[in-house]
């Protein structure tokens, strides 16, 4: 008994996560006939992928005590630089795609060495990063370039068919980076290493935790997974834009949160970020079968929901 008051105690932010999920799928499935279906379902995952995989390198900073406001501009630099260097330098989608995932890397990793060794607020020296990226991303294009390449034509039809359930590559890519992101986050040193920091770095720094590399490889991660986001974001529209994601890292920072990671750092999961993305993609569902609601809703709905998690950690740190 005192280990499962234990257990429901530790996780409880986890476990309001999972039943805001359930109450609310199961909602609008009793409101709107048709939604409760493995395709909608899947639809959650397709539908809010590069929004998913963003938010899994935001979970990551964010368990470090850190923010990191530059994932939407990234991700919009990254799809019209993929997009230009395939259909006007001609060159081969794997090479486009790795140079626009080290640039992204690069950038976290800068970003987290200027908050390390110059001890600068990650708000601000992540500001800076949102304009560089989305300035570079207009200076490359201020239209949208279309990706009219024969690999991605196949990569974004690709379905995976198990049964009477049709998986659609974004779904895939999606799950495959949660499934990383949780190994990453909670079977390996650097993820302890990361809660550790965002718990206590001063605590951290006398347990000998290496604080610097720690810090400058979270961001780095983070930006590498924005990147990767944003050429998911090219398979799904078919096309790079130096607009996309404007918005988006803040909805990336309201998943994690209401997905039971502490704002603070020092306590969360991944499989609460994946919950949080499911919440927000049922929202958007609910609204779109509805049809009479304006999209504006789904913002005031999860307003509503960060505002409970934002009480809800603060209940927990003061039973801590």
């Amino acid at each position: 008994m005192n280990s499962l008051k234990r257990y429901v105690g530790r996780n409880l932010p986890l476990l309001v996560t999972g039943l805001i999920f359930v109450a609310l799928f199961a909602t609008a499935s009793r409101l709107y006939d048709g939604f409760f279906s493995s395709r909608v379902f899947i639809g959650l995952l397709s539908d809010n992928a590069f929004l998913g995989i963003a938010a899994v390198g935001m979970t990551l900073v964010i368990f470090s005590g850190g923010i990191d406001l530059s994932v939407g501009a990234v991700i919009g630099f990254t799809s019209i630089f993929t997009a230009t260097l395939i259909e006007q330098h001609h060159i081969a989608p794997g090479l486009a795609w790795a140079l626009a995932l080290g640039a992204g890397a690069a950038l976290g990793a800068g970003m987290g060495a200027l908050i390390h060794f110059f001890r600068l607020p990650p708000f601000l020296i992540t500001l800076a990063g949102m304009f560089l990226a989305r300035g570079a991303g207009f200076w490359i294009s201020t239209e949208s370039v279309g990706v009219g390449h024969e690999l991605y034509a196949k990569i974004s039809g690709y379905e995976l068919i198990l049964g009477s359930i049709v998986v659609p590559a974004n779904a895939l890519i999606l799950l495959v980076v949660m499934a990383v992101g949780y190994g990453v986050a909670h079977q390996t040193r650097f993820g302890r290493n990361l809660l550790a920091i965002g718990a206590n770095e001063q605590s951290a720094l006398l347990m000998g935790l290496p604080i610097g590399p720690a810090k400058i490889a979270v961001y780095a991660v983070n930006g590498f997974c924005a990147a990767m986001a944003g050429i998911v974001a090219t398979f799904y529209t078919g096309s790079g834009n130096p607009s996309m994601g404007i918005g988006l890292e803040l909805d990336a920072i309201a998943i994690v949160v209401i997905g039971g990671t502490l704002l603070t750092g020092g306590r969360g999961h991944v499989l609460g970020t994946f919950l949080g993305v499911l919440i927000f993609g049922t929202i958007q569902a609910a609204i779109l079968f509805d049809g009479r609601l304006s999209s504006w809703w789904m913002r005031i709905v999860v307003g509503g929901l960060l505002l409970v998690f934002i009480l809800l950690q603060r209940f927990f740190l003061r039973r801590k």
